[in-house]
């Protein structure tokens, strides 16, 4: 498994259409009016990595595993989704499970589809979402807060460090900030993630654009890039349009096509590689006859920890990993070509993963 992405925003934005093209499935109802995804649903995508088709030529491998990427898509949030306007807040307990949050917000004008808040501006149906997200924090850290003076009253050790936490937060809460603005220190990042907020998650904005205009973005897609820079967050320009066209379409029938509207990708590969780096994760690859597989694992992994995402008994007996790094199998064509030229090397315990490693983990239990 890569990662898993909500994918949130207001009802009519285009969160099921892009969600439907992105799995190439019809498992989402798409329809013009609010609420039509009334439970969430879940797509498994493969990553798309052109390094594992070449791998796999060279290693004569019989079968290829893409890692993958998880698409959530969650109801259509309004005002006072956090006091259960709409279908409530039960939603919001959906998003709290996602390791990053996709913000579709919508940037085409279209009379024939209605919009909820009766018009076109992105950074207000932003504001709304985020002031959703931000009061079911606030909500949780005050429920915390009361338990945790309980404890603080038995004379609990670590009561007063939570404590300490919870009223950071809630105090950039309250201003009108999101979580994620929170730094904290070494010694709180263990606390601070154990508070599971919403609005603590990266967060990947997706403006959804009208077919012409996904090459070039518009004034509203100019709007949200500015805002995104300013949060220091990602952002892409997506036609959810044509995502559903060439969802049906060939490989060779998608380039084509893409070329034709002067796109150098599609918006899978976009959410993509802006979410590997939101996360920062990385691939490694395994080889052999069978088959070719691609893994995923955050950025600063060691070698067991690697070998874990394989299998627990790999991490557990780790003795040492062959290690190749992607261009050297490439241009010696394998591992025997890598290694009568010394380009095959054994790591051991404390070895960080390189994006591109080759492994073949040896191990005992």
């Amino acid at each position: 498994m890569g990662f898993n992405c909500g994918i949130v925003g207001l009802p009519n934005v285009g969160k099921s259409t892009l969600f439907n093209a992105l799995t190439a499935t019809a498992a989402a109802e798409s329809a013009n009016y609010p609420f039509c995804t009334i439970e969430p649903n879940v797509g498994r995508v493969g990553v798309p990595d052109p390094r594992l088709d070449i791998i796999a030529q060279i290693g004569g491998s019989q079968k290829i595993i893409p890692t993958t990427l998880e698409f959530v898509d969650i109801a259509g949030l309004v005002r006072g989704a956090s006091k259960g306007e709409g279908l409530g807040n039960q939603f919001l307990g959906h998003i709290r499970s996602v390791d990053a949050i996709i913000h579709v917000v919508r940037c085409f004008e279209d009379d024939n589809i209605t919009h909820v808040e009766g018009s076109v501006d992105p950074l207000r149906d932003k504001e709304i979402i985020e002031i959703e997200l931000m009061l079911s924090d606030i909500e949780s850290l005050e429920k915390r807060q009361v338990a945790l003076s309980k404890k603080l009253r038995s004379k609990d050790a670590d009561a007063q460090e939570q404590t300490d936490i919870v009223e950071k937060v809630l105090k950039i809460l309250h201003v009108g900030s999101p979580a994620r603005t929170f730094v904290p220190k070494e010694s709180e990042k263990a606390l601070f993630d154990d508070l599971h907020l919403l609005t603590a998650k990266p967060i990947l904005y997706v403006c959804n654009v009208r077919e012409e205009e996904a090459a070039t973005g518009n004034a509203h897609t100019q709007k949200v890039a500015a805002m995104a820079e300013a949060e220091n967050a990602k952002m892409v320009v997506i036609s959810a349009n044509i995502e559903a066209e060439i969802a049906a379409l060939s490989e060779e029938e998608q380039k084509e096509f893409l070329e034709s509207l002067g796109l150098q990708e599609k918006g899978l590969s976009q959410v993509i590689h802006q979410g590997y780096s939101l996360l920062g994760l990385l691939t490694f690859f395994t080889v052999g006859p069978k088959e070719a597989r691609a893994w995923t694992v955050e950025k600063g992994s060691t070698a067991p920890q690697a070998a874990g995402k394989i299998h627990s008994d790999f991490e557990r007996g780790f003795i040492c990993a062959d290690t190749i790094a992607y261009n050297d199998f490439v241009v010696n064509k394998g591992e025997a070509g890598a290694k009568e030229v010394g380009k095959l090397r054994q790591e051991g315990r404390n070895y960080i993963v390189s994006d591109g490693d080759i492994f073949h983990f040896k191990f005992n239990v």
